[in-house]
């Protein structure tokens, strides 16, 4: 079983409203062979809310406290996102998943690339926090850009 972020999946549950609809996914959720999840919403956070990146790291450093998650006006999120995370890693447990596709740059499920912090469009290297904490705990993620690769590989 897959589990898969809900803006993938065609859900508006991203910041500002929006889907991110993934045709792959898409076929993934028909055929039951995925579920949904979207860690931010798990967190409490509404639809829509301000952007949020992570500051000070990524989402280890989050974990370990050593770098928090604000909004664009500044508000720390952080709990809210660290929430969401052990949620998210709570479903992913329940349903059996053995891999998590998550929305790439997010500052809860970027796998490899997030957003800097200064809200200017600048990606590093790094991991969000649900993304952290779901490798942290034994479960591999990937990110919608690695998915056909993945896919292919298990064919």
């Amino acid at each position: 079983m897959m589990l898969v972020s809900s803006c993938l999946a065609g859900l508006a549950v991203r910041y500002n409203g929006t889907d991110c609809l993934d045709e792959t996914i898409a076929k993934l959720l028909e055929t039951k062979q995925a579920v949904t999840v979207c860690p931010e919403l798990l967190g409490g956070l509404a639809i829509p809310r301000e952007p949020a990146e992570i500051q000070g790291g990524d989402g280890y450093a989050v974990l370990d406290g050593r770098a928090s998650v604000v909004t664009s006006s500044g508000e720390d999120v952080t709990e809210q996102f660290v929430l969401g995370a052990n949620l998210a890693l709570r479903h992913a447990r329940e349903v059996g998943a053995t891999v998590v596709v998550l929305k790439a740059n997010s500052p809860s499920c970027g796998s490899g690339m997030i957003y800097d912090g200064t809200f200017r469009g600048r990606r590093i290297a790094g991991h969000g926090v649900t993304a952290a904490l779901l490798q942290r705990s034994g479960i591999r993620v990937i990110s919608e850009l690695e998915l056909a690769d993945y896919l292919s590989g298990i064919e």
